[in-house]
């Protein structure tokens, strides 16, 4: 596992951990909430996010944790989280697009979700290691 991916792991991993616990405690700003925060079903919407993102991070934290013991199952856990986290990204930004919301605020962090796993997916496939 490159560097890179290693924190690209960390810091979406901990980002979301701390996104749904910052969250649940209501301690973001409401000039930075997304656009109709106080509609319930787009309240639901956020959180139907939830158990994915922590999934997302519970997988790459794993992988990270198997490839420090040089168990090369790493591989599977981080594709999976790599492929859950481009679809978290890919779902949130067709939800604004259809919506036709476009505030930066929202858009950065899932295309940024979207777009990292494209890098990575690819050399995970193709990278093969002995059993």
């Amino acid at each position: 596992m490159s560097k890179t991916l290693k924190g690209l792991f960390l810091f979406t991993d901990i980002g979301f951990i701390l996104y749904w616990v910052v969250t649940a405690l209501a301690l973001i700003p409401k000039e930075y909430l997304y656009q109709d925060y106080t509609n319930e079903l787009l309240v639901v919407w956020n959180w139907s996010f939830f158990p994915l993102d922590i999934l997302i991070s519970i997988t790459g934290i794993y992988s990270l944790h198997l490839h420090k013991h040089m168990n090369v199952k790493w591989r599977s856990f981080a594709l999976i989280s790599l492929i859950l986290t481009f679809c978290s990204g890919l779902q949130a930004i067709v939800f604004w697009i259809m919506k036709t919301d476009f505030d930066i605020m929202w858009w950065a962090p899932n295309l940024y979700l979207m777009l990292y796993p494209l890098f990575f997916i690819p050399k995970l496939l193709e990278t093969k290691e002995p059993r």
